[in-house]
């Protein structure tokens, strides 16, 4: 078996790919969900993704090509939309970890479903090229997937679950009680 092989199949990399698709699985299904079931399960899932991605084993790229891409524009911003409107006035959440808040006096405001969004993204094109099954092609997202965790949507997901908890637990005893309200409907 091929070096590549051995990677792309190993236990980290086959519970990454399961829980990979789960994430976007449950987005793709949220149109209709509740701000509440919408939280609740993004707030299981998002610790479980970046354990799984940090559990990777090292992976480099052995190919020339470029990656093919799955989400669209269009598949995007309908994502993200969705996503907006399901959290609404609870979408927006001060970001402290942008490097350009050193030189702002302003707070820098980011949004809940843009930043999952992204992280949707990029798993999305990962699951898509995984889904292939070429073992070099394989290999090479697995080694982009890895890069694009360690530079881009591991710190958008734990500022993300950070919002989301907040979201979850931070909430003014009226508005818990208004959700109660309708669950019990």
């Amino acid at each position: 078996m091929k070096k590549e092989s051995q990677v792309i199949f190993d236990r980290n990399v086959v519970e990454f790919v399961t829980v990979a698709a789960e994430f976007c699985k449950f987005l793709e299904q949220t149109e209709t969900m509740k701000r509440s079931v919408f939280v609740d399960t993004s707030l299981k899932i998002l610790p479980l993704l970046y354990l799984k991605a940090s559990m990777l084993p090292k992976c480099e790229t052995i190919g020339d090509e470029p990656l093919e891409t799955f989400v669209t524009e269009e598949t995007y911003e309908i994502l993200r939309m969705n996503l907006a409107g399901i959290l609404a006035e609870k979408d927006d959440y001060l970001d402290v970890f942008v490097s350009d808040m050193k030189y702002s006096d302003q707070p820098i405001t980011k949004n809940i479903s843009e930043d999952l969004a992204d992280i949707y993204q990029d798993i999305r094109d990962f699951i898509f090229v995984f889904q292939l099954g070429l073992n070099e092609t394989m290999n090479d997202s697995l080694a982009a997937c890895q890069e694009h965790f360690a530079l881009y949507w591991g710190q958008k997901l734990v500022n993300t679950l950070r919002a989301l908890h907040d979201v979850k637990y931070n909430q003014p005893d009226e508005e818990e009680e208004n959700e109660e309200a309708e669950e019990d409907e």
